[in-house]
């Protein structure tokens, strides 16, 4: 099940995923960056983890490559992790250079994993500083591009 929904504010998008997996797996898949560089990014996209210190405080830096082979490279901070419930991290604001004339704006993502009855709920709340850094990220196809990323995932998840 996807669902992607505004809240009751302009800036805030909400995406959730059902995983068939327990958390502690679900948990693995974005702490290890292993894990992480198989299934991060929209459908078509490869993905290299250059950093990933992951902690309170840490940051994580990893690349998207699109078909064509174009780079996107994103910093985040990492300003929460409470395993294996919470991730919060926020991504630096994209260089126009490389993202052209819609870079994405940085913004705060609150990640929880839960344990339900068929595997782990994942939910994950972007915070946007804007009503119109949302609809820029709206825009660029944020939700179809995570939803396609969590497709990857759940995909990885069966090989394991």
């Amino acid at each position: 099940m996807t669902i992607a929904e505004a809240q009751d504010d302009s800036r805030t998008l909400v995406i959730t995923r059902m995983l068939k997996a327990p958390r502690a797996l679900v948990w693995k898949m974005f702490s290890d960056p292993y894990h992480l560089a198989q299934w991060w990014g929209p459908k078509g996209y490869t993905n290299r983890v250059e950093e990933l210190d992951f902690r309170t405080g840490g940051s994580w830096r990893h690349v998207m490559i699109a078909p064509d082979g174009k780079e996107f490279p994103t910093d985040n901070v990492i300003l929460e992790v409470r395993e294996p419930e919470l991730i919060v991290y926020r991504n630096a604001p994209a260089d126009p250079k490389i993202f052209g004339d819609n870079p994405p704006p940085g913004f705060t993502k609150t990640l929880t994993l839960e344990t339900v009855e068929d595997g782990t709920l994942l939910t994950l709340v972007c915070s946007f500083d804007t009503a119109e850094h949302k609809e820029a990220v709206t825009r660029r196809g944020f939700a179809i591009g995570t939803n396609e990323s969590f497709d990857k995932l759940e995909q990885h998840l069966t090989t394991l």
